[in-house]
Formats: structure tokens, C-alpha cells, sequence
């Protein structure tokens, strides 16, 4: 038997018990329901996983609801890409902007409480599969957003609704009624190294 066909054949008994194990673990799950998704981390990367999420959703004729809470009136590619789509997104710029540029903390918590009521009404909407807050967790963070009132209202959540927070510093609170979350790892940034952010990767 020559090297090859041996590692093939090492590898076809690999795949079947690897396959085995699995389709005996997918017999245990068996509960479906809507997700609370946390994106975290100082890596970059938070927000547009959750874009890529909206997309998949999007590809499902899924109805989605998206809060921005601090990123204001700055002009993004999803933003320019998604509203294009009104009768499937509804898409609602609440921020003022980043906390250093407004400089305003009591500008700040009002932006916040709009954006959270709003993100409440999507919460408790019907119509809609899944729910994008984007930056949430810097609202948190600052405390513009009281965590009690917040978690209540998650777990409280209609059972089929998605839903997924973005933003760095996730409060411990939410992390543990999370069912999924993932922590971005920064490892190396171009902004570092005296490159400023660009159009079509970063915004």
C-alpha cells in the first residue's frame, strides 16, 4: 500500500468516528429559541460580525431591527448598504457620537435612554426576528443605562427573538445571561502604526 493510500485510509476511519461523535451529540440538542448574543473584546471585529449576523438574516427574509447607540451621525458602509432595505431593517442612528467627542455627559445619558426605549420597542416588536444593538455595552460601561432595567427586560425577552450587543467592556451582568459570547483579541492594528481608519474595512 503506497503513503498515500494509507493516509487516506487513516483519514476516511478518522472522519467516521469523527462523524459518529457528532451525530451523537446533535441527538442531544434538541431546544430551539431566539439567542442573546454578546460581541466583546478589545479586537476589532465587534460590530461587523454582528453586520455579517444581519446579512444571514437578511438572506432569510428575517425582519431586523438595528439601535445605534454611540457611533451618531457618522456615515458607514452598513449603514449605507442597510437602509437600503425599509421593509425588512429597521435601522435607528440614536448616538451623539463617541463619549470623547461629545464631552457631554448628560447629552450622553439622554441619547442612551432614547436609544434603550427604542431598543425596547424592537424587543417587544413581533415583527421582528432579530435585534442588532450596536454599542451597547459603551452605554453600559458609562453606566447612561441602568443594568437592572436592561437585563430584566433580556430576560424577559419573547422566546424566537435574536438578539446581540456589541461593544468593548460587556458588563458582567449581561455575560452571564448570555448564551453566546465571543470576546474579540486584539493582536496587531494598523491604527498603531500611524494608519488612520478606512473607508469600506473599518466604516
Amino acid at each position: 500500500m503506497t503513503d498515500d493510500s494509507e493516509k487516506n485510509r487513516q483519514h476516511n476511519e478518522a472522519m467516521k468516528a469523527l462523524k459518529a461523535e457528532r451525530d451523537e451529540m446533535m441527538r442531544t440538542k434538541t431546544e430551539k429559541r431566539g439567542l442573546l448574543i454578546i460581541h466583546t473584546g478589545d479586537g476589532k471585529g465587534k460590530s461587523t460580525a454582528a453586520f455579517g449576523m444581519v446579512a444571514r438574516a437578511l438572506g432569510w427574509n428575517q425582519k431586523i431591527g438595528i439601535v445605534q447607540f454611540i457611533k451618531g451621525k457618522w456615515k458607514t458602509g452598513e449603514r449605507n448598504f442597510f437602509t437600503k432595505f425599509p421593509d425588512q431593517i429597521r435601522y435607528e442612528v440614536m448616538g451623539e457620537g463617541f463619549t470623547w467627542e461629545t464631552q457631554d455627559r448628560a447629552r450622553d445619558v439622554a441619547a442612551a435612554a432614547a436609544a434603550w426605549k427604542t431598543a425596547q420597542e424592537m424587543i417587544a416588536d413581533p415583527e421582528l426576528d432579530f435585534v442588532l444593538l450596536d454599542e451597547m455595552n459603551i452605554a453600559l460601561r458609562y453606566d447612561y443605562l441602568d443594568i437592572e432595567n436592561v437585563v430584566a427586560t433580556l430576560v424577559s425577552r419573547p422566546l424566537d427573538k435574536h438578539i446581540c450587543i456589541t461593544g468593548r467592556n460587556a458588563h458582567a451582568d449581561l455575560i452571564a445571561i448570555a448564551d453566546l459570547v465571543t470576546e474579540m483579541k486584539l493582536i496587531k492594528h494598523p491604527f498603531e502604526h500611524g494608519m488612520k481608519v478606512q473607508r469600506g474595512v473599518d466604516f
